[in-house]
């Protein structure tokens, strides 16, 4: 094949043939650059461990320390070229700092390899997402219980298939949410244990023979000890695994209520109202109020599942221990913690600006022969009747107010007693909507008082966290 054969395979980006495909398929400095901080902290505690240790004067140990705040300035500032040829951002690093401090730069890379510099640099970063997604989601827990503080006792339909069940309350659906979100700020508490410790002096794979202090280093970074084994050390993604796990999970609860916030926000339920931050314009039908952000966030859930997948499949056929392919792991996990990391943001920011509309909730809670089963529970309680029995009894009168047009409530006593004699007065006590969510007084129930006690116990959580 000729020359010009060659290039027009290649195409006019790699117009140089082999050798600028192999660059830009080898470098990561277009996206791991963004663990920059994490990557200078890391050789920072690394020089102070050297010199502490003795492998490097404490002088190169000064000027390699001095000098990667002034590489961190610059890039911050945005005055920092980085390049393509130098592949990662740990060399990017390396190569600035030689610059600027001369032959000491050239010792920082004693006692260590990229392999345990990317596992920290990467673990760090991870550890930080933790933190914040534990702050986000203590946010929109917060939002969560304010809203169910002020409906502690409002009434709306409580729903099974999408179909009015039972009378609940506003405080108890709230709630709900709260107990979703706190087992996701559990997830990601618990995998910030579990990633807690420092992979660095793990090396290439095996360990280093510089006589290294790999607790001073981990008590630097903020971590509860080292890592254990160097060639596990290099191979594991587990922790970016978890982190992927933690956030599929939550970004799926937090699609579920979006979901309930678009329906709520129709029309046709208008059981909610957004606030006009959270929702846009159509720009043709004026009536329009469209609960975008909600719309949005319920679509994150398949960006972060997908990077959960995708990070999976590159792990999955490794041997131990450094391979290339795990280079394939941060844009994946980068873009799933900013969709999470922006869905978090805007749930507690839709949460805490939406208005319930009680009028609505109360009228729908009421619709749907939604006491059906407090007539069947009563027929049991106060007629002493087997609960199938009464399933069979309130059956009937549920087809009665069907066929009539009616609720429950509306049918006379001479009604019920048509269908079983033995119904008396009493029954109407049981039939109205507040009475309904008043009785389910059992632990985690929805009555108003079971629905404040769970409040005051999340807000204490949260405040002793």
């Amino acid at each position: 094949m000729s020359d010009t054969a060659s290039n027009k395979m290649w195409g006019g980006r790699f117009a140089s043939g082999p050798d600028a495909i192999m660059e830009a398929i080898n470098a990561s400095i277009g996206f791991d650059k963004r663990m920059a901080a994490q990557d200078i902290e890391g050789s920072r505690a690394h020089a102070a461990m050297l010199a502490a240790c003795g492998v490097i004067s404490d002088s190169d140990a000064k000027a390699i320390r001095e000098g990667l705040l002034t590489v961190l300035s610059e890039i911050e500032a945005g005055d920092f070229n980085f390049s393509t040829a130098l592949e990662d951002i740990h060399m990017n690093v390396e190569a600035r700092l030689v610059e600027l401090i001369g032959e000491a730069g050239k010792r920082l890379h004693t006692g260590r390899s990229r392999n345990d510099q990317v596992a920290l640099d990467f673990r760090m970063w991870v550890r930080d997402q933790c933190d914040a997604a534990i702050g986000a989601l203590e946010a929109v827990i917060r939002a969560l219980l304010d809203q169910a503080e002020a409906g502690a006792d409002w009434v709306m339909p409580g729903f099974t298939h999408l179909q009015v069940a039972q009378p609940v309350t506003w405080g108890h659906h709230m709630m709900a949410y709260v107990e979703m979100f706190a087992r996701d700020l559990s997830r990601f508490r618990d995998a910030r244990v579990r990633m807690n410790e420092c992979p660095l002096g793990a090396a290439a794979l095996a360990g280093t023979s510089f006589p290294i202090d790999r607790d001073m280093t981990a008590a630097a970074l903020g971590f509860d000890r080292p890592t254990a084994n160097s060639l596990d050390t290099v191979a594991d993604r587990d922790f970016a695994l978890e982190f992927l796990g933690a956030s599929s999970i939550c970004s799926m609860h937090l699609s579920r209520l979006a979901e309930e916030l678009v329906i709520w926000s129709s029309a046709q339920f208008r059981f909610v109202a957004l606030s006009d931050r959270f929702s846009t314009g159509s720009s043709i039908m004026p009536q329009k109020k469209n609960p975008d952000a909600a719309e949005l966030v319920r679509a994150k859930v398949g960006r972060i599942l997908g990077a959960q997948v995708g990070l999976t499949m590159v792990m999955k056929g490794l041997p131990l221990a450094y391979s290339k392919d795990m280079q394939e792991d941060k844009e994946q996990v980068f873009d799933a913690a900013d969709s999470l990391m922006l869905a978090l943001a805007a749930t507690a920011g839709m949460v805490a600006d939406m208005t319930a509309n009680r009028d609505s909730l109360a009228a729908a809670a009421g619709s749907g022969f939604s006491t059906a089963t407090d007539l069947a529970d009563w027929l049991v309680r106060a007629l002493g009747l087997p609960f199938r029995e009464a399933h069979h009894v309130t059956g009937a009168l549920v087809k009665m107010a069907e066929d009539r047009g009616c609720d429950l409530p509306d049918l006379t006593l001479e009604d019920m007693q048509g269908v079983h004699g033995e119904i008396t007065e009493d029954v109407f006590g049981v039939l109205g909507v507040e009475n309904s969510v008043a009785s389910r007084v059992s632990y985690g129930g929805t009555a108003p008082v079971r629905v404040r006690e769970q409040i005051a116990r999340w807000r204490a959580a949260i405040t002793q966290a």
